[in-house]
């Protein structure tokens, strides 16, 4: 079914771009696979994403590292909720790229401005997942623990952790993601490499072709990366019962 997928895919996408006034725009597939063998030959293409994997894995892996613990706690202690979910509520509904000007002037136009607006996207999304993961842990559970004579500190470690381990693996999903939208307005701080900076440089010039060549490239990471999230879920949360259609 995924080759029939694809190439329907790639049917309606040959269907538009033969259309007058939108062929300009959206370039046939077959000027597509020589911008990308172009591009490929002269190892721009591999250059441009790995810079921008190290941008991603460094802003994805400081946002989970810095969000599972700050996710626990506020599931777990009321009052470090009080204090810290409306500060969370507030900045996840500020677009990260409204921060750029500001992370210019603290980090510069290096990797770490990247990784900075990176990171910014990841962490909230990722809190907020993992910790209504916590929330939503079942409350027989516990109850079930304490009965049994587990202390905080256990039903803590044995009961919420495995509980919320779906969750966080749902915020890996949506953080990756999160890191992959994100990617073209970090690179938005002055990179001379990477898939955003090959975007937009292409979009100057009108090159249509590498244009579309950047956004597909993008797509296909996040498409691998949420395959690999998925495998590993199916791996480790085995013991989930889930509806099977």
């Amino acid at each position: 079914m995924m080759v029939v997928s694809l190439g329907l895919a790639i049917l309606v996408w040959a269907l538009l771009s033969s259309l007058p006034g939108v062929s300009s725009i959206i370039v046939s597939p077959l000027r597509f696979a020589k911008a990308f063998y172009k591009e490929l030959v002269n190892g721009d293409l591999a250059i441009n994403i790995w810079v921008s994997l190290v941008r991603i894995f460094l802003g994805f892996f400081l946002g989970l590292i810095a969000a599972i613990p700050v996710a626990f706690l506020l599931g777990w202690y009321k009052t470090f909720r009080t204090i810290v979910e409306p500060w969370i509520q507030f900045l996840r509904t500020i677009p990260p790229i409204a921060l750029i000007p500001l992370v210019i002037v603290a980090f510069g136009v290096g990797t770490m401005a990247k990784v900075v607006v990176i990171f910014f996207a990841v962490f909230l999304v990722m809190v907020i997942s993992i910790y209504q993961g916590v929330r939503n842990v079942d409350l027989t559970l516990i109850k079930a623990a304490k009965v049994l004579g587990a202390k905080d500190k256990d039903v803590f470690f044995d009961v919420v952790i495995p509980a919320s381990f779906p969750y966080i693996l749902v915020g890996v999903r949506l953080g990756l993601a999160a890191a992959l939208t994100t990617l073209v307005a970090a690179e938005l701080t002055g990179a001379s490499k990477g898939l955003g900076n090959m975007i937009q440089e292409a979009a100057l010039y009108f090159n249509m072709d590498v244009v579309i060549l950047g956004i597909v490239t993008i797509g296909v990471i996040g498409f691998i990366f949420d395959k690999l999230v998925l495998w590993v879920e199916k791996k480790l949360t085995g013991w989930q019962e889930v509806r099977k259609v």
